[in-house]
């Protein structure tokens, strides 16, 4: 009775791994079977890849830096030279536009004589540097812009006060200012106030009225130009 049991068991065995051979060879002919060292050798690999080594996979190398030439480094020089002389240049250039007191006074005394004060002479220079003629109305016009207090004559406390209110310090820069002068007589109140001021510097100081020919002469001056009955009036005063 034994036996049979044992033989009953083995005979169970012998079934259940002959079914399993058989699956095995089913599933080998339709390659569903692989090779599963080759599986864990493949996973091990992805495994063992760190990240370093695969950041380095990924990414291009890192090119080495060439060291510079003695021509770069002669070229990177002469760039700054020439980013610094264009800021010299451009700051020197900022300093000349400036207003400079002490440049205004030595173009003064270009002018002045030994008391301070331009006179006929240095008035008459002054006009040739200047380009203008010493009758020009626009002579009248900066000597009103100086508060002149005597024809022909400049003294250095006008002048100083006049040609910084003016931002003149040099011949060229004031050249550049005669046409702005011109053009405040074509503004009726500045008109106004230099027509009223020309009363005052063309007379004698103790004399309460022009005399007729600097009468003539002003008036010429700031009318000729701009009054159409100029000439008729004109032609009165000389009956």
């Amino acid at each position: 009775m034994h036996s049979d049991a044992v033989n009953f068991q083995l005979n169970s065995h012998l079934s259940t791994l002959a079914n399993i051979h058989k699956i095995y060879h089913t599933l080998n002919r339709l390659n569903l079977t692989e090779d599963v060292g080759q599986d864990e050798h493949q996973t091990g690999n992805l495994r063992s890849c760190s990240s370093s080594d695969c950041f380095n996979k990924t990414m291009p190398p890192r090119k080495k830096r060439r060291p510079a030439s003695s021509d770069d480094l002669l070229a990177k020089k002469s760039r700054h030279d020439g980013m610094y002389k264009k800021y010299d240049s451009s700051r020197i250039k900022a300093e000349d536009e400036a207003f400079s007191s002490k440049r205004c006074l030595e173009w003064f005394y270009e002018y002045a004589g030994t008391d301070d004060i331009v006179g006929p002479e240095g008035m008459e220079k002054f006009c040739e540097d200047i380009g203008v003629e010493p009758e020009n109305v626009v002579m009248l016009v900066l000597a009103w812009k100086l508060d002149a207090q005597n024809m022909g004559y400049f003294t250095l406390q006008e002048w100083l006060k006049g040609m910084t209110s003016l931002q003149c310090d040099a011949t060229e820069k004031l050249r550049n200012t005669l046409d702005y002068l011109r053009s405040l007589l074509n503004e009726p109140t500045n008109f106004k106030l230099i027509y009223r001021y020309a009363f005052d510097f063309a007379r004698e100081k103790d004399q309460r009225s022009l005399d007729m020919n600097t009468a003539k002469c002003m008036l010429g001056l700031l009318l000729g130009k701009t009054w159409p009955l100029f000439p008729v009036f004109h032609q009165f005063l000389e009956v």
